[in-house]
C-alpha cells in the first residue's frame, strides 16, 4: 500500500441517519454471487462484467422513482455478445433488462437480475442520402445525432426534452416524442428500418429484402402467431376502430397494436411492435431514420395569460396558424424555473393563476418566416394577455439567445420543479394525453386532484398535442405517503380514462408504474392481445419481466426508492442523468449521477454496514480520484448541481492536517515552487532527449506506487520543455490592458511544431498581436509567485486556495489600477478561476476589490478587441478546434471560433468534442482518465488531417496531443502568425 494512501473512513457519512427500508441488504455486499459471476466472465471476458457492490448500486437507480438492484451488469461490445447473453439467460432461466441512458421515467431501464448496458459500445452515426436518412447506433444521444445532421440541414423527428442525454435506442424503445413530434414525427412514423435481436437470439434487419424469408425459416412459430393475431384483430371491426382512435392522440401505454394493422408481413409487424416495446421484445441494435428538414428561421414568443383556462383556449389558434410547438407552463412551473440560470428572477413573484404558452414557428426562408409572424400576430391581437412581471414582453422574437432561454425554462420542468421539492422526497413524473379540445378541462381537473390529495399542483406540457406533464413528490419511507400516492393514482387513472378517454402515458411509456392500469385504459380484449403478443415473441419471458405487462394491481408501489439527504450541493438531484454524457469519466468509472447515487446508498445504510464499507472502498478511486473537477455536469444539469464541487470537498476531507499545511506552504512560497517546477521540467526534458522517456516514466511510476498515485504525477512523453525564465518586455505606459500569463505558461514551453513559429511562446504571441492591433498590453514585473489558485482549488486544499485566491486578487487590483484596466488571462481555466472560483475564498475586503476587476480571457480579448484592428495576411487551409470546458463555463466558445475562423479557411469543431480531463495535472495523475475522455474526439479528429490544431489552454493542448499525436497550440499563436506582416 502506498505510504500516503487516503483513509476511506474520511468519506464515511457523518450525518445522522436511520437505515432506510429500501437499503441494499448485507447479503449483497459481496457483489455478484457465484457461479453467476464466473460463468459470465468466462462467457464474455472480465472487462465486460461489472460485479462489485458499487457497480450494482450505481446501476440500480435511474430517472424514475424506482430502484432495483441487479445481480450483475454486463457491457457487451457487439451482437455476438448480446446473443451470448440471451442464450445464457435462456439456458439458466434468468432475466435480462437492457439499459442505455437511464433517463426513462417509469422504471423500464431497471432490472433485478442481468442488466445490460447498451450505451457504451453502441454509438455512432452514418449519414445517408445527403442527410435524408441516417443510420444511428442505439447508444447515440439524440443531441449528438442532430449535431451531425445539422450540417446537412436535417434533424430527427423525435425531440424529447432529455435530448442531451437520452439515446436513440431508448427513444425508439419508448416511442418518446417531445415538444414538436406529436403523432406524425415520432419514431413510429419516421423510422425507416431497424436491426434487432429477438429473445431467441435471432437477428432481424427489416431493411433486408430477404428478412421475412429468413425469419420464417428461423422462427416459424413466431411468424404464424403474428399473422394469426393480425387476422384476429382485422376481423374485429370494433377493435380495429378502437385501436385507430387510440393513436389519434399521443399514446405510449401498452404495445403498438396498430402495428398489426400497418404491417403486412411478420417483419413489418415486428418493426412496428419494437417501437415502444420498452425492451420487452428484443434489443434494438441499429436504427435507420428518415430525417426531417431543419428549418433554421425561428420565431418564438413566451405569452402570459391570466389563467390556465385562457391559455388553453388560445392553443387552437396557434396550431391552425402553423406553430410547430405550443408549450404550456402553469404558475407553479414558472415560479420554480427561476432556479435555472438565465430565467428572469421576477418570475418568482408571479401570481399563482398565471399561465404561459411558449409558441414557436419555424421556416426555411425569410418569406416563410414573415408569413408565420403575420399569422401569429393576428392570433395575438385577439388575446387578452397580461404582463405580471417587468421581464415579460409578450412579443415574438427572432433573437436566438432569448429563444434559447425560453426553451431552457420549459425543458427544465422536471428538474427545476423536482429540484425544488422538499428534501428527502421521491419524485414521480407522470404524463398523459387528452384530445386537444379538452385540454383546459383536463388541466383544471388535474390541478384539483393534486390539491385534494395534498400534492403541490404544477402542470406543463405539449399543449398543441393535448399532452400534459405533472410531478408528485412524497416520502417513500412513510407508508402514509405511499398510500396517498396510491389513492391519487387510482383517481387519476379513472379521471383520464373515464372522463376524457385519454392516454395514461402519452410519451413516457408504460414502464412499471402504469402497468397495473393498462387494462383500465385498453380494456380486457386489447390487453389480452398484448399478453399474447409478448408470449409469441418471448415465450420464456426472458426480457424485462413486469415491465409494460404486470397483473399485480400494486406493482406501481413496488420498488419505490427513498431519497436520503446528502451533501447540500447534491441534495436537489433527481437522478435525471442529463449530466452523464458531459462527464469525462463516463466510460471509465462513474458519472455525476452515479456519484450521488452511491452517496445516497451510503446514507441508507447503518453505520459500518458491510455494504457501506464496500461502497467506501471503491468510492475513493471510482468517484473522487477520477473526477476531472471540470464541473461540466453543472452546465448540463438544469438546476446547476456541481458534482465536481462535491468531489473537491471530498478530496479536502481526505487530506491530513499535515497535507493541508504543506499545501498552504507551497502557496505562501509559490515563487520558489514555480521556479523549481520550471527547472525540474527543463531537467526532465533534457534527460528525456538524452535517454528517452522510458526511464522517466519508470521512475515516476515507482514513486507513484510508493507514495500515492493521486500525489505524484506520471511523466508523459507529451510534456513540453521549460518556458523561458524571462517574459517579454512590456511597458505600463500606454497599455490598454494588463496581461497576466498563467503560471502554466510560465512553467511549460509552448509547442515546438517546427516551421516559422517554432519556439514562439504564447506570451510573445499575445504581446505581439496586441501591439499590432494598437492595443498594447503590460506584463507586471511581479507576476512570478502568483496563480489563479486553481491548483489548490481543484485538489481541495482549502487553506492554500484561500491564501492564493486573496493574493491574486490583491495583486490584480493593484496591477489594474483599481480595476481601471482589464486583466487579460491567457489560459481559460485560469480566467475562470480568477473571475469566479476564487470568490468564495476571499476576505470581505478582497471581495469588494474583486468586484471592481474586469477579468477577460485572452481569446475574448483577441476576438472582441484585436481582430477588428488586424489584417490577416495568410490563413491555414483547415483547422480543428478543441473547446475547453472552462470556455464553456465562461461562455467564450464563440470567441475561440471567431479567432480560429480568422486564421483558417475551414474550421471544424468535432461533434464528439468534450472535456479532455487533463484538468491541470489530473491527466498525469490518472492518464487513463484523459485517455477515456478524449477517445471519441480523438477518433473523429484522426479521420482526416488538418493544417492547424488549436485550443486555448496549455494543459488541454498537451492532453489532446497525447490523444491524437498532433501538436495542439493556442489559437493566439496561430493568430500572431496569420497577422504577421512578414514571416520570419
Amino acid at each position: 500500500m502506498p505510504l500516503l494512501e487516503p483513509d476511506p473512513e474520511a468519506l464515511r457519512p457523518g450525518m445522522p441517519r436511520r437505515p432506510a427500508p429500501d437499503r441494499v441488504t448485507d447479503s449483497s455486499a459481496g457483489g455478484t454471487p457465484e457461479p453467476l459471476r464466473s460463468e459470465l466472465t468466462a462467457l464474455l471476458g472480465a472487462d465486460k462484467v461489472l460485479w462489485k457492490i458499487s457497480d450494482l448500486v450505481r446501476y440500480a437507480s435511474d430517472a424514475s422513482p424506482y430502484r432495483f438492484l441487479p445481480r450483475v451488469v454486463l457491457v457487451p461490445e457487439d451482437l455476438d455478445d448480446v446473443s451470448a447473453i440471451l442464450s445464457y439467460a435462456h439456458g439458466k432461466g434468468r432475466d435480462v433488462v437492457f439499459r442505455a441512458a437511464g433517463t426513462s421515467l417509469n422504471g423500464q431501464a431497471q432490472g433485478e437480475d442481468i442488466l445490460v448496458d447498451v450505451r457504451r459500445h453502441w454509438t455512432g452515426i452514418e449519414v445517408l442520402d445527403d442527410g435524408a436518412r441516417a443510420r444511428i447506433g442505439p447508444g447515440t444521444t439524440v443531441l449528438r445525432a442532430n449535431t451531425t445532421l445539422a450540417r446537412y440541414g436535417r434533424l430527427l423527428g423525435p425531440d424529447p426534452a432529455s435530448a442531451i442525454a437520452c439515446t436513440v435506442g431508448g427513444v425508439v424503445a419508448n416511442n418518446a416524442s417531445g415538444m414538436t413530434a406529436g403523432t406524425t414525427r415520432n419514431s413510429y412514423r419516421t423510422l425507416a428500418s431497424l436491426t434487432f435481436v429477438l429473445p431467441s437470439g435471432t437477428v432481424v434487419d427489416t431493411a433486408d429484402p430477404a428478412a421475412d424469408e429468413e425469419l420464417r425459416r428461423a422462427e416459424p412459430e413466431l411468424c404464424a402467431a403474428l399473422l394469426e393475431l393480425k387476422a384476429e384483430i382485422e376481423a374485429d371491426a370494433e377493435l380495429t376502430a378502437r385501436i385507430r382512435a387510440k393513436y389519434t392522440i399521443k399514446n405510449t401505454n401498452g404495445y403498438r397494436l396498430d402495428a398489426f394493422l400497418d404491417g403486412a408481413t411478420p417483419v413489418e409487424i415486428l418493426r412496428g411492435l419494437m417501437v415502444g416495446s420498452e425492451g420487452t421484445f428484443g434489443f434494438i441494435a441499429e436504427t435507420v431514420f428518415d430525417t426531417l428538414p431543419l428549418e433554421r428561421r425561428v420565431s418564438s414568443a413566451l405569452l402570459f395569460f391570466p389563467s390556465l383556462t385562457a391559455a388553453a383556449a388560445a392553443v387552437p389558434g396557434f396550431t391552425e396558424a402553423g406553430a410547430i410547438a405550443v408549450e404550456l407552463m402553469d404558475g407553479n412551473t414558472l415560479r420554480a424555473s427561476v432556479s435555472v440560470p438565465g430565467v428572469p428572477a421576477d418570475w418568482a413573484a408571479l401570481p399563482r393563476e398565471t399561465t404561459a404558452l411558449l409558441v414557436e414557428f419555424r421556416a426555411s426562408d425569410e418569406a416563410g418566416q414573415e408569413a408565420h409572424e403575420r399569422a401569429a400576430e393576428a392570433v395575438v391581437a385577439g388575446l387578452d394577455l397580461v404582463r405580471p412581471a417587468a421581464s415579460v414582453t409578450n412579443a415574438f422574437t427572432r433573437d436566438a439567445g432569448a429563444i434559447a432561454g425560453y426553451w431552457k425554462a420549459r425543458k427544465a420542468f422536471v428538474t427545476a420543479v423536482g429540484g425544488s421539492r422538499p428534501s428527502g422526497t421521491t419524485l414521480i413524473t407522470e404524463d398523459f394525453a387528452v384530445p386537444p379540445a379538452r385540454l383546459a378541462d383536463a388541466c383544471e381537473a388535474l390541478l384539483e386532484l393534486q390539491s385534494r390529495h395534498g400534492f403541490d399542483a404544477a402542470v406543463a406540457g405539449h399543449a398543441a398535442h393535448g399532452n400534459l406533464h405533472f410531478l408528485l413528490a412524497f416520502d417513500a419511507a412513510k407508508p402514509q405517503d405511499v398510500a396517498r400516492y396510491d389513492a391519487f393514482m387510482q383517481e387519476f387513472c379513472a379521471l383520464v380514462v373515464d372522463r376524457f378517454d385519454g392516454s395514461l402515458k402519452a410519451e413516457h411509456a408504460t414502464g412499471r408504474n402504469i402497468a397495473p392500469f393498462l387494462e383500465r385504459e385498453w380494456g380486457p380484449r386489447a390487453t389480452e392481445l398484448m399478453w399474447r403478443t409478448k408470449q409469441a415473441i418471448d415465450p420464456a419471458g426472458v426480457l424485462a419481466p413486469r415491465i409494460v405487462l404486470d397483473r399485480d394491481p400494486r406493482a406501481h408501489l413496488r420498488g419505490l426508492k427513498t431519497i436520503p439527504k446528502v451533501e447540500a450541493v447534491a441534495d436537489p438531484c433527481i437522478e435525471c442523468g442529463f449530466c452523464e454524457p458531459t462527464c469525462p469519466s463516463e466510460d471509465l468509472t462513474t458519472t455525476p449521477r452515479q456519484r450521488i447515487v452511491l452517496r445516497r446508498e451510503m446514507m441508507r445504510q447503518t453505520d459500518g454496514s458491510p455494504v457501506e464499507s464496500g461502497l467506501l472502498d471503491a468510492y475513493g478511486y471510482d468517484a473522487v480520484d477520477t473526477c476531472a473537477g471540470d464541473s461540466t455536469c453543472k452546465l448540463a444539469c438544469p438546476v446547476g448541481i456541481d458534482t465536481g464541487a462535491m468531489m473537491k470537498d471530498f478530496r479536502h476531507r481526505r487530506h491530513t492536517p499535515r497535507e493541508e499545511r504543506i499545501a498552504a506552504l507551497t502557496a505562501r512560497n509559490f515563487r520558489a515552487v514555480e521556479a523549481s517546477a520550471r527547472l525540474a521540467v527543463g531537467v526532465a526534458d533534457a534527460l528525456g532527449k538524452r535517454v528517452g522517456d522510458a526511464p522517466l516514466q519508470a521512475v515516476t511510476r515507482l514513486a507513484r506506487k510508493a507514495v500515492r498515485p493521486d500525489l505524484v504525477p506520471e511523466w508523459l512523453p507529451q510534456i513540453p520543455g521549460a518556458a523561458a525564465r524571462r517574459l517579454p518586455a512590456t511597458s505600463r505606459a500606454g497599455a490598454s490592458a494588463v496581461y497576466y500569463p498563467a503560471c502554466v505558461n510560465r512553467i511549460f514551453a509552448g509547442p515546438d511544431g517546427g516551421g516559422a513559429d517554432a519556439g514562439l511562446s504564447l506570451a510573445e504571441a499575445v504581446v505581439a498581436v496586441s501591439a499590432r492591433a494598437g492595443k498594447p498590453v503590460w506584463i507586471p514585473e511581479d507576476v512570478a509567485g502568483t496563480c489563479c489558485a486553481t491548483i489548490w482549488h481543484s485538489k481541495g486544499y482549502d487553506a492554500g486556495n484561500r491564501i492564493m485566491a486573496n493574493r491574486i486578487v490583491e495583486a490584480a487590483w493593484g496591477w489594474t489600477a483599481g480595476g481601471r484596466l482589464p486583466l487579460v488571462v491567457d489560459a481559460s481555466s485560469c480566467t475562470l478561476g480568477i473571475a469566479d472560483e476564487v470568490v468564495p475564498y476571499l476576505t470581505e475586503d478582497n471581495r469588494a476589490l474583486h468586484g471592481e476587476l474586469t477579468v477577460v480571457d485572452s481569446l475574448v480579448w483577441a476576438a472582441d478587441e484585436l481582430l477588428p484592428k488586424l489584417t490577416v495576411f495568410r490563413t491555414a487551409a483547415s483547422a480543428v478546434v478543441h473547446q475547453t470546458c472552462s470556455m464553456e463555463h465562461l461562455g467564450d466558445v464563440g470567441q475561440l471560433r471567431a479567432v480560429a475562423e480568422a486564421c483558417a479557411d475551414e474550421v471544424v469543431v468535432p461533434d464528439d468534442a468534450g472535456c479532455c480531463a487533463f484538468a491541470g495535472d489530473r491527466g498525469m495523475l490518472h492518464k487513463e482518465l484523459t485517455d477515456s475522455a478524449t477517445a471519441k474526439e480523438a477518433a473523429e479528429v484522426d479521420r482526416r488531417s488538418y493544417d492547424a490544431y488549436l485550443s486555448a489552454n496549455r494543459m488541454c493542448e498537451i492532453g489532446m496531443e497525447r490523444a491524437t499525436g498532433h501538436p495542439y497550440r493556442s489559437a493566439l499563436i496561430e493568430l500572431e502568425h496569420a497577422t504577421r506582416p512578414t514571416v520570419r
